[in-house]
């Protein structure tokens, strides 16, 4: 199973604050344990919002709208991809990461949906996303 692992933004991540380089090298040490351990498949830091845009959707029409915006508690400052055995992983991974922002901070964790969930998705679909995901995957290690 694959889960997002989600690190909500707060004040400083949106003012576009830096990590003090403690805090970089202890990320740096626990995506080293999910790399030795052979769970990561992503993970990245975001930009603030305000280098960011949304696109909202009414029928055929698109709005697009730069950030900031305004809602920090609702914004995503980074995130990791791991493939796991369970949401109990998942939580116990989650429970060693250091404290994203050293303050009150939360994480939020949800399991990443596959193409045998959609029940309603035909076997010729499925075998297409199969075939765009090896597609995909052949790309990446590439380089």
């Amino acid at each position: 199973m694959r889960f997002m692992v989600i690190v909500k933004a707060n004040e400083d991540t949106e003012a576009g604050t830096q990590p003090t380089a403690a805090e970089l090298e202890a990320m740096g040490a626990f995506n080293e344990e999910l790399v030795k351990a052979g769970v990561l498949l992503a993970g990245e830091g975001l930009h603030p919002s305000s280098k960011g845009a949304r696109v909202y959707f009414s029928g055929d029409k698109r709005t697009v709208v730069d950030g900031p915006f305004a809602e920090t508690k609702e914004l995503i400052a980074g995130f990791w991809l791991l493939e796991l055995k369970s949401l109990e992983e998942a939580v116990e991974w989650v429970k060693r990461v250091p404290n994203p922002t050293g303050d009150e901070s939360q994480i939020e964790i949800r399991q990443v949906f596959t193409e045998d969930d959609f029940v309603n998705a035909s076997d010729e679909l499925k075998d297409r996303e199969r075939e765009l995901r090896a597609q995909q995957e052949a790309r990446a290690a590439q380089g």
